[in-house]
């Protein structure tokens, strides 16, 4: 009997169709093992502790074996980086596995460092230790400190050896939220000129994030004047706590106002307001006080 025959997984993203996302079925680290786990991530999803104790929860969540009902994708988008846009990037090293149907709601299930996906471009599709390790405590840690943020539900190394400046371990973190669709995610279709992708992307994100606005004649605007609020209240609670964001491109900015990918950043020891957490941001776009 499996641990996990009480889980449902759904894919709405899924029925949008082909041109939002390509199906990529992940590819495992080796002899992967569960080395932290957020309790309270698990407790929200309705996991148990036999289930996060199972070697099925390590095989499924380290990519080695796939949860029956999920529809592992990788989706597209562009982006504004560091001022330039980039008309196609997408989950390079990420991989949505589904929605799951706890009993807290539905969860966007993902596993960052799962291999490459057809938006790799040059990179392996892999994440290390190190950067994994920070994701996964700076994201509870901001939960903690009661900033939005997606969450991490583990931390799983490989035995894998990923080439970076130097010769590191190989790392997953699954990362949960509400919704994995960020500001990129539109400009793709409306730079791309695919206006009925664009409604349609937009009529899904109001109809399962924002549905107070969905009966309203003016939905659209509603839900950008939404948008716009929550980002503004993200980054004055950022501010308020001396946290630094290194990449703020737009590919980066959560849809719902929450923290979202943990690359490079800082919380400031001291008050700088010109301080920078990003060593390759040269001319300073992302400083505190930009």
């Amino acid at each position: 009997m499996s641990a996990f025959e009480n889980i449902t997984f759904n894919n709405t993203f899924h029925s949008l169709g082909k041109r939002f996302f390509s199906d990529v079925t992940p590819q495992g680290i080796k002899n992967p093992r569960l080395i932290s786990l957020s309790q309270p991530v698990a407790e929200l999803l309705g996991f148990s502790k036999t289930q996060v104790q199972s070697p099925e929860f390590v095989r499924y969540f380290s990519g080695n074996d796939v949860f029956p009902g999920s529809q592992p994708l990788a989706m597209i988008y562009s982006g504004h980086q560091f001022g330039s846009y980039n008309p196609q990037l997408g989950d390079g090293r990420a991989l949505l596995l589904g929605e799951l149907e706890g009993p807290n709601g539905r969860w966007d299930l993902n596993l960052k460092g799962a291999g490459m996906t057809p938006y790799s471009r040059t990179g392996d599709g892999r994440a290390v230790l190190r950067s994994s390790i920070r994701e996964f405590l700076c994201s509870e840690a901001m939960a903690g400190l009661g900033i939005p943020t997606t969450r991490a539900l583990g931390l799983l190394i490989g035995e894998d050896k990923i080439f970076r400046e130097q010769v590191e371990p190989s790392a997953i973190v699954i990362r949960v939220t509400e919704c994995h669709i960020r500001f990129g995610s539109f400009e793709y279709f409306f730079y791309q000129g695919m206006h009925d992708e664009l409604q349609q992307l937009a009529d899904y994100v109001i109809e399962h994030h924002f549905s107070e606005y969905k009966n309203e004649k003016e939905k659209y605007a509603l839900f950008f004047a939404d948008v716009i609020k929550r980002t503004a209240q993200l980054i004055a609670k950022w501010q308020a706590f001396g946290f630094a964001h290194g990449v703020m491109n737009t590919d980066n900015m959560s849809i719902l106002g929450q923290t979202f990918d943990y690359g490079p950043f800082g919380f400031m020891d001291d008050y700088d307001p010109g301080y920078i957490c990003n060593h390759s941001d040269y001319n300073g776009r992302y400083a505190f006080n930009q």
